[in-house]
């Protein structure tokens, strides 16, 4: 790039810090709520609107699993695992099934952890296919609608397709005995077949007391550009970037390595938290999926998210108003970031920084414990309680079977 478009975006940028610097220097950061409906939503209160009847399963189901690999509490798809503690001490929880609105399976998918503490998802559609026949056998509930009055919490990579790459993913589709059950997962993208048409699209679990120690000032001044820490290329399975994050880190390595605007490595250095509360935009090049980290952890530290993913469901999207908050970049635009950053109007990043810093978007991206009001936990149920009341159409006729209990990869009919 020529010197003097250097000199021009470095101009910028200087004007842009100094101008967000001034308006957190000294003061606390303006908040702004978000007008209409979505301001409303967000705020929503479910109680008294839904009740849940959670079923109880054996302890192999869920809290065995848990005793034997205890990290399954802090992985990113944990949320599975708090949704249960809450919903059993929630006072939407109904003891009798008969007033329930929605029924819910506590299964725990994703803690069969390799010794690098990633999930293998290999024996949950025979966990799954298991405890919906012992709930089909035991209880008269699921047997009316087919699990259409049920949700589960499917969190890993592809939801209830059950496996990491998405090529098999697709392949595998999502669980036949599923299909008409509501979904509670972190994948979102429209148009794929591991995303039922209804399924509630949550954030990744991120620890929040961990982020809440490493909270600054919020009169910092916000001195970086640009900032992303992360892998750029998975080396053992993608070594070109063509598949990983679909090639979006890749190509923002190559083409922003040198420029002084962005603040990019592989590195994550110890103010890993500190350094996102410093910057104004935050890279999250999700490629297919809402499940990384960094998309809360903008959420919560006020860094603008740029979001770089095609046809991406986000996280609550009827609640949070990421069009507002958020800058979306199409993957194929990646080369042009930087101009792209740098011709947002101050004004758009002055409203956008107001928006963030509203504690309930911030609160919407946390599952905290004990829970709190407006937090994941409630947006779920929320999404849930928008939902009802339930069509007539989906309690079946005597002798009625739509699911095939039959279908799917032959070793997922094996024994659990």
């Amino acid at each position: 790039m020529n010197g003097w478009r250097w000199g021009f975006l470095l101009l910028v940028y200087a004007s842009l810090i100094l101008k967000t610097g001034a308006v957190e220097h000294g003061r606390t950061q303006p908040t702004e709520r978000i007008s209409g409906s979505a301001g409303d939503v967000l705020e929503d209160d479910p109680v008294g609107r839904l009740k849940v009847f959670v079923y109880e399963l054996p302890s192999k189901y869920n809290k065995k699993i848990l005793q034997k690999d205890p990290r399954c509490l802090n992985h990113m798809f944990a949320a599975e695992i708090y949704m249960h503690r809450f919903l059993l001490s929630s006072p939407v929880r109904t003891l009798n099934p008969e007033e329930a609105d929605w029924f819910y399976t506590p299964v725990y998918t994703t803690c069969d952890l390799t010794p690098n503490g990633l999930p293998l998802p290999f024996k949950s559609p025979r966990m799954m296919r298991s405890a919906i026949q012992l709930i089909s056998s035991n209880w008269p509930y699921w047997n009316r609608t087919e699990g259409a009055d049920h949700f589960f919490v499917v969190p890993h990579d592809f939801g209830a397709c059950f496996h990491y790459q998405e090529e098999k993913a697709i392949e595998r589709g999502i669980l036949p005995l599923l299909q008409r059950a509501t979904l509670v997962q972190t994948f979102g993208q429209r148009n794929h077949v591991c995303l039922n048409e209804g399924s509630i699209t949550i954030p990744p679990y991120a620890p929040p007391q961990k982020m809440q120690t490493h909270l600054i000032p919020e009169k910092t001044p916000r001195s970086i550009f640009v900032y992303f820490r992360g892998l750029f290329y998975d080396v053992g399975n993608d070594p070109e970037g063509g598949y990983y994050a679909r090639g979006a880190r890749a190509a923002v390595w190559e083409n922003f390595k040198d420029n002084p605007l962005f603040d990019i490595s592989t590195e994550h250095p110890t103010t890993y938290y500190e350094d996102m509360q410093r910057a104004v935009f935050c890279l999250c090049p999700l490629g297919w999926a809402p499940w990384s980290p960094r998309l809360v952890e903008a959420v919560i530290f006020g860094c603008i998210p740029v979001i770089i993913a095609d046809d991406i469901v986000l996280p609550f999207a009827d609640a949070i108003p990421w069009e507002e908050i958020g800058v979306f970049l199409d993957e194929k635009d990646v080369p042009n970031l930087d101009t792209i950053l740098t011709s947002i109007p101050l004004d758009v990043i002055l409203r956008k920084q107001r928006l963030l810093a509203n504690p309930s978007m911030k609160q919407a991206m946390l599952f905290p414990q004990p829970a709190q009001p407006g937090d994941a936990f409630h947006q779920v149920l929320n999404g849930l309680a928008r939902k009802l009341p339930h069509e007539k159409s989906i309690y079946l006729k005597p002798g009625e079977k739509i699911l095939n209990w039959t279908a799917g990869p032959v070793g997922d009919l094996k024994p659990w």
